[in-house]
């Protein structure tokens, strides 16, 4: 199982992360949330982080 995490002082909301995997991120103000924290397989999770331009995407 894979951990989701977003770092809110890195987070610029470019919303990337959500275009990219909605079913696991989406905007809240000016900053992106997890709604999905935890999956048992990544998919567009990683290609969200690898895409975040402030490395702002932790999995683990």
């Amino acid at each position: 199982m894979a951990k989701i995490k977003i770092d809110e002082k890195k987070c610029i909301g470019c919303s990337l992360c959500s275009e990219l995997c909605p079913k696991s991120f989406e905007l809240r103000g000016d900053k992106a949330v997890v709604k999905k924290p935890n999956v048992d397989k990544t998919t567009c999770e990683k290609e969200a982080a690898d895409s975040c331009p402030v490395d702002a995407i932790i999995i683990s």
